[in-house]
């Protein structure tokens, strides 16, 4: 059946807050009976971002994939689930449970229940301070107010009184601020999270829902009886704009670069899209009956849509505008929010070793590669990679300077992964041959010294080519004769004067390369022959 709150002394308040169109509510009510999403065995979610969706009418939770277009998990969860909140980790998702009186810690890595505390009457939003050590829950009823959770024990450490039905709640990007929407009193509670005190009290229309923008700088409210925004400049705590936007709106988003903003009308079976440089209404995007929730994902491509009525969501391009899916969820869809991607996580490397040269193919293992915009070892970029799943990358190595280990580094949109002994990738020398070739005496009677016209080459036998710019020393037992540096084709000779009997005693010579950091040492003996 339709999901309500049978309390009597907010019947009338709910009346207001979920009413629309007879249409909206036949629809309402045959989504209701109709398809939910079956509950299946909650199990480990893969590195992307999900989309947690509450279902206020089925008490789940779903977890919707965007790379598959798939839902992964149906969580059981409290009584008439709406509001939802990740954690900033996110390993958690705090889910307020309206007629349970309580609030269900999901973990996001098995998807399942973690925990469940026992708040105030009908919490209805959540949010999670940003160092992830409070919650503070919003509930309406016997009085409203807020109940402030310690994350880690699980108690609820203070609660705050707000004004008449306070319905939505966000935080200030530092955490220092709590805003408060109280439906019923048309105000926002500014309140002070270092005392707990209501600071401020600024007059709106009904606040259904609201936002902080990502600087902390306005609040944006949705004025639901009003079908209007409020625009709330933070520093002077006063409304300096109201801007007209679709029919009962519910929920608001903001885009993360804080240009763009998002709301739900329930009542239009639609999103507005408003530019927060100019508080205009840049587009209406239809979507589907009782648009209640709305979120911006955090990359700036989509926005998601919970449509009520109709047990659907839908996915809005932002590029375009326009919604590119329509996706079945459970009864009475109401609360949304994002994981938070993973930090990608290279936990083997395949092979291990490889030359200083470069060009090998190296198979990396791992978390978190999808959308990875770079690979480097150490600080030299791959010379080119190739992203094969979330979980592994094939890159081929860039020549190194020197070597020795390398650290190899994966960078997402999110972030560039930690290094540590899983990720090392070790630089060995190449080998190298150095050849030099007889050298034909001519001496005549009664000479004594002689020149000798040396030539040795050079070559990296790891790649096949010449080693061009290296140092090859000729000598003649333990006398030098000359040194040369290699050229483009590997080559180096020199000339040098030595005595004939030392030529004679010797009959040989012997060319050496001492190495470098990326190329072994190499020597070659050749003989001198008497005509």
């Amino acid at each position: 059946m339709v999901f309500t709150i049978d309390r009597p002394h907010i019947r009338d308040v709910r009346r207001r807050l979920w009413r629309g169109t007879a249409a909206a509510l036949a629809a309402a009510l045959l989504g209701a009976v109709g398809a939910v999403l079956p509950a299946g065995p909650a199990h480990a979610a893969g590195p992307a971002r999900l989309v947690y969706v509450s279902h206020a009418g089925a008490g789940t939770v779903s977890a919707y994939d965007p790379a598959t277009g798939s839902t992964v998990a149906t969580i059981e969860v409290g009584s008439a689930p709406t509001g939802i909140a990740l954690t900033p980790d996110g390993s958690q998702a705090w889910v307020a449970n309206g007629a349970s009186d309580t609030v269900s810690v999901i973990d996001t890595a098995t998807n399942s229940v973690a925990a469940t505390v026992a708040v105030g009457r009908t919490p209805r939003s959540v949010v999670i301070s940003p160092d992830g050590g409070r919650a503070y829950v919003v509930r309406t009823a016997d009085p409203g107010g807020v109940d402030v959770i310690d994350t880690s024990s699980l108690v609820v450490t203070a609660t705050i009184a707000a004004g008449d039905f306070p319905d939505a709640v966000d935080l200030s990007p530092d955490g220092s601020r709590l805003y408060v929407g109280n439906f019923s009193s048309r105000t926002v509670s500014v309140i002070d999270t270092v005392s707990n005190t209501v600071t401020a009290t600024v007059p709106v229309g009904n606040a259904a829902g609201l936002a902080v923008s990502p600087d902390g700088a306005h609040v944006y409210v949705a004025d639901h009886d009003d079908n209007r925004l409020s625009v709330i400049d933070t520093a002077t705590a006063t409304v300096t704009a109201t801007v007209p936007v679709g029919s009962l709106p519910q929920s608001v988003a903001v885009a993360p670069d804080g240009g763009l903003l998002y709301v739900a009308n329930r009542g239009g079976d639609s999103v507005s899209v408003v530019d927060t440089a100019t508080n205009t209404v840049v587009a209406t995007v239809p979507t589907g009956a009782g648009t209640s929730g709305v979120l911006a994902d955090a990359d700036g491509t989509r926005v998601y849509a919970a449509n009520t009525f109709v047990n659907t969501m839908s996915v809005i391009d932002t590029a375009t505008l326009t919604v590119t899916a329509t996706v079945p969820t459970g009864s009475r869809p109401f609360g949304l929010a994002m994981s938070k991607a993973a930090r990608p996580t290279v936990t083997a490397v395949t092979p291990a070793q490889g030359p200083a040269a470069g060009g090998t193919t190296v198979t990396l293992t791992g978390t978190g590669f999808t959308g990875a915009t770079a690979v480097a070892f150490g600080a030299v970029p791959a010379t080119s990679f190739t992203v094969r799943s979330d979980t592994e990358i094939t890159a081929t190595s860039p020549a190194a300077t020197t070597a020795g280990p390398a650290d190899i580094t994966v960078t997402t949109p999110v972030a560039t992964s930690t290094t540590g002994p899983a990720d090392r990738y070790t630089y060995t020398r190449d080998a190298t041959g150095l050849t030099a070739a007889p050298l034909l005496l001519s001496l005549a009677p009664g000479q004594l010294k002689i020149n000798l016209n040396l030539s040795a080459t050079l070559a990296d036998t790891t790649t096949g080519k010449p080693i061009t710019g290296a140092t090859v020393k000729f000598t003649l037992g333990t006398t030098t004769v000359c040194t040369a540096t290699t050229n483009t084709a590997g080559t180096a000779t020199c000339t040098g004067v030595v005595p004939v009997l030392t030529a004679l005693l010797n009959l040989g010579y012997t060319a050496t390369y001492n190495g470098a950091p990326t190329h072994e040492p190499a020597t070659a003996t050749a003989a001198l022959i008497h005509s």
